[in-house]
């Protein structure tokens, strides 16, 4: 795995009634929900590791704090971008923005881990299962 420092992603996409706030749940208007603006994030840096990755890894997001600065209109494109800051062994940090037309619209960090595929979602499955077993 080589990722670069500096490596930036961008991805898009246009507002509509699937990602607003008031269908995230994430409150009552018709704008672009935070939830949307953070994964559109996760999107962009997740796409621009995948691209060093070896058949069977993948990357999981750790950590994000961001800000949602500026509220978007159905209708309008945000654009997330997802630039690497850092590199310590599995562990990767980016920027993170999102900017629609106006302007900038959430900006902050992010942090992914890379994983072997089978043996997190056998973690996964053997969660299921405890959690399946308090419950019964």
């Amino acid at each position: 795995m080589h990722i670069e420092i500096g490596t930036e992603n961008a991805v898009s996409t246009v507002v509509d009634e699937t990602n607003i706030a008031s269908r995230a749940k994430s409150g009552t208007l018709p704008v672009f929900a935070t939830p949307c603006m953070i994964a559109l994030m996760e999107q962009a840096a997740a796409e621009l590791v995948q691209k060093s990755l070896g058949d069977g890894s993948t990357t999981v997001g750790i950590q994000m704090n961001v800000s949602h600065l500026a509220a978007t209109a159905i209708g309008a494109t945000v654009t997330a971008t997802a630039k690497v800051t850092a590199v310590d062994r599995r562990k990767i940090d980016f920027e993170v923005t999102a900017f629609d037309n106006a302007g900038i619209i959430g900006k902050g960090e992010h942090t992914r881990f890379v994983v072997d595929t089978e043996k997190f979602m056998a973690k996964a499955e053997e969660r299921k299962k405890l959690v399946s077993e308090a419950n019964a």
